[in-house]
């Protein structure tokens, strides 16, 4: 950080703020529901990537490039809002909107990372897509695990470099204006716009990370799409057009998701003045819904994943253990050592024919009924 910081005028000593004071929403009524129902999304995020993980984990036909690609997308959709929502939560529902400058840094620097690889592995499922349909027969020649892997390292990279870079520039600012934060988290840049020196390199990082994370893969995005519809369009059969089309269903749903109301917001900044109010609600739920509905839209949408499911929930169907009936149970719990002398006696006990009074019968009745300790034997 001394790099960054050693641009200012030698005479100029930074300001840094104790805390920050994040705002949120503000004269709203009920504000507090809004935050109850960041709970419930938080929860259902947390639950529907951990079992679209485990599904994945635990089924080896599903280790491939592209599940490589969705267990990716679920981890990180579920750091994304743990790094977003608890702090939220803490902020507004439970009235703590303090944040001390550091974790404002860390809080910024997570949120935004995360948000980069969620962009960046929605490419990476496009891309699958489009070697799937316009190269079927190349398709493990050219996408495998382990070029999976290198291709999500290679993202993680990325991210990282962008987002340090964006949060290293924050820290050669002086805050001497204001420490309240307009936004819902510690977010870039309505942090570095309060800052009371040049912050004309934040604001070229802004635009950098607005290309990076937006225009660039929506761009690669809609390219392979052009191409899987070229490719689609050259299927004779309308029935295998169709077919083809269904695998990249849930893909396009979750490219909407994502990306459209991400597009809308900055479209809507650039062109007219929108309310802060808007703009964090908007914000809000465009980072939050997409990872709850990413693990519903591929359990549903997805043929492989419903099979899984359906073949585990009937084999916990199958494996159910069946209840015993009164006689096996006494009979499972016999010694080995027991004369075949008794055991017709025992078993002739459903015909009554051990009512009779005196001798072995009758003791081995009275044994029988003592154990189960239920009246099924009557007097003799």
């Amino acid at each position: 950080m001394s790099s960054l910081n050693s641009t200012l005028p030698p005479n100029v000593s930074l300001v840094r703020p104790q805390f920050f004071y994040i705002n949120g929403l503000s004269n709203i009524p009920y504000v507090k529901y809004y935050y109850i129902f960041l709970c419930f999304v938080f929860t259902v995020t947390l639950l529907g990537n951990s079992f679209i993980m485990f599904i994945i984990y635990i089924e080896q036909s599903l280790h491939t490039p592209k599940y490589m690609a969705v267990f990716h997308l679920a981890a990180v959709d579920t750091c994304g809002s743990t790094a977003l929502i608890p702090k939220m939560i803490e902020a507004f529902l439970f009235n703590f909107p303090l944040i001390t400058y550091e974790a404002c840094l860390a809080n910024m620097f997570f949120v935004h990372l995360f948000q980069f690889l969620q962009s960046f592995t929605v490419v990476l499922l496009a891309y699958d897509r489009f070697v799937a349909i316009c190269f079927p027969l190349k398709y493990h020649l050219i996408l495998t695990t382990a070029g999976m892997g290198k291709m999500l390292g290679g993202i993680w990279i990325l991210a990282a470099g962008v987002v340090i870079v964006g949060v290293g520039f924050i820290t050669r600012l002086s805050f001497c204006k204001s420490i309240v934060i307009n936004s819902y988290f510690c977010d870039h840049g309505p942090v570095y716009r309060m800052s009371c020196n040049d912050n004309f390199p934040n604001y070229v990082i802004t635009q950098i990370s607005i290309i990076v994370l937006l225009t660039a893969p929506l761009t690669l995005i809609l390219s392979t799409y052009a191409c899987i519809i070229l490719a689609v369009l050259k299927i004779a059969s309308l029935e295998e057009r169709i077919k083809a089309m269904k695998t990249c269903t849930s893909h396009l749903i979750l490219v909407a998701m994502f990306y459209l109301p991400i597009s809308a917001i900055y479209i809507a900044a650039n062109i007219t003045t929108v309310d802060p109010n808007i703009r964090i609600i908007s914000t809000s739920l465009s980072s939050t819904i997409p990872p709850m509905m990413n693990p519903i839209i591929y359990t549903i949408k997805t043929e492989e994943v419903m099979k899984v499911v359906k073949r585990l929930h009937k084999r916990n169907k199958t494996i159910k253990p069946k209840p015993l009936h009164v006689t096996q149970l006494y009979f499972s719990k016999r010694s080995p050592t027991d004369t075949k002398e008794q055991q017709p006696a025992v078993v002739a006990s459903n015909r009554r024919p051990l009512a009779r009074s005196g001798g072995v019968g009758e003791g081995v009745r009275d044994s029988y009924c003592n154990a189960l300790a239920v009246p099924l034997c009557g007097p003799g």
